[in-house]
């Protein structure tokens, strides 16, 4: 059968290709510890699964309105309203399967070909390939360490042409926690004042994810007046653990959310019923739990910071959110076999047993970034064989 050619160009995504790789050899019976995919290693909390279970039982288990149900929808529009300072109501939200479904119904509704999307660099994975199948041309924006691995406005302002449709934030980052702050978001904002054909993806779906205090910031609290020209999209799965309910939510225009709403239902229809009664239970119920894996987070994040930081060959910088450290490992190429990030993960998988990903995965070459959402035990271990390995290579 014929393959589309555009789709045949796009890269199987990292993080899923290196996840399964290591599967493959725990299914093997090889002990390996597995530090790629992003996700809590916590259950999800029983009175989610109580209620989607109690509603499963009660009969509700059939198609809902494509954009989710009204309930949900309503949940959700009051946690944006309160945390970003928008007034939006029902027909501003779409609930999809995943963060995931909704980054690409948003990139397929609105670019022509050869339109330009500008994405810092380190980013997701999934981001330039989604613009791909869009058919939209990915700008990358390069944001060393120095610059806190976040783009300038200066970066913005000489990037931006008359073909960029849309710049895309995420705030906390994945690959490397990073937090823009207001002061940073403001700067932004006056660029694209200038500019108004760039509309803003702001990729929340670290929001409750921040470490030592600080400020989760939004650009339509900052910038009231871009809010028209502001998507937010976010989720349930990092913050409530419920990466496999597959649960997203997208907030922007209705306009433009309606136009999504057309796209989804002429795909996937409505997310799971069952899914979204759980996500009622995760809003409605009580978030003191979220404060709990917090502390546990920190406590994750300090404890691996500590330890690499005790190899010379390693960069540690330290993470403003989310649940990855993204470790520069530049130091020990020209070391026996290794020449860039991927040769030194496939040396840690191979001598360590410790599966990460390399950072030219994130559009950055010389790193590897791992999940520390884990139990103490398995990061110690882990961190433990990482070192050990590194120190093999020089005696």
């Amino acid at each position: 059968m014929q393959i589309n050619q555009n789709i045949s160009s796009v890269r199987v995504s990292g993080t899923i290709k290196l996840a399964q790789r290591a599967r493959d050899m725990i299914a093997e019976g090889k002990n390996v510890i597995d530090l790629t995919e992003g996700q809590p290693h916590y259950n999800t909390p029983a009175h989610i699964i109580e209620a989607a279970y109690a509603g499963a039982l009660e009969g509700k288990t059939g198609y809902t309105a494509v954009a989710g149900t009204p309930h949900l929808r309503k949940l959700i529009a009051n946690h944006i309203n309160k945390q970003n300072g928008t007034d939006y109501r029902l027909n501003n939200i779409v609930v999809g399967c995943g963060g995931k479904q909704l980054i690409f119904n948003a990139l397929m509704v609105s670019l022509e070909q050869g339109d330009e999307v500008i994405i810092p660099a380190p980013y997701w994975v999934s981001y330039p390939e989604i613009v791909k199948i869009a058919r939209g041309v990915t700008v990358l924006v390069q944001c060393p360490e120095t610059a806190g691995f976040k783009i300038t406005a200066q970066q913005l302002e000489s990037t931006i042409t008359n073909n960029t449709r849309w710049l895309i934030l995420n705030s906390p980052g994945n690959p490397t926690g990073a937090v823009y702050t207001r002061s940073e978001l403001e700067e932004i904002a006056i660029i694209l004042r200038k500019h108004q054909q760039v509309a803003v993806l702001c990729d929340d779906i670290y929001e409750a994810i921040i470490y030592d205090g600080a400020e989760f910031n939004s650009l339509t609290k900052v910038a009231p007046d871009l809010i028209p020209r502001t998507l937010t999209v976010s989720g349930l799965s990092k913050s409530y653990a419920m990466t496999g309910w597959r649960i997203g939510y997208c907030a922007g225009e209705s306009d433009f959310i309606g136009q999504m709403i057309k796209l989804q239902g002429q795909s996937t229809t409505n997310a799971s019923s069952i899914s979204q009664v759980g996500a009622v239970a995760a809003l409605e119920g009580s978030q003191a739990f979220l404060k709990d894996w917090l502390h546990d987070y920190t406590k994750a994040r300090d404890l691996v910071c500590s330890k690499l930081s005790q190899s010379p060959y390693l960069d540690i910088y330290k993470p403003e959110g989310a649940f990855y450290l993204f470790v520069g490992c530049r130091k020990l190429f020209g070391t026996g076999k290794l020449s860039n990030d991927q040769d030194v993960c496939n040396y840690l998988l191979e001598n360590a047993h410790v599966a990460v990903i390399p950072g030219s995965e994130f559009g950055s070459q010389g790193y590897f970034r791992l999940c520390f959402a884990k139990q103490e035990e398995l990061l110690n271990e882990a961190i433990d064989n990482i070192l050990q390995a590194i120190s093999a290579l020089f005696h």
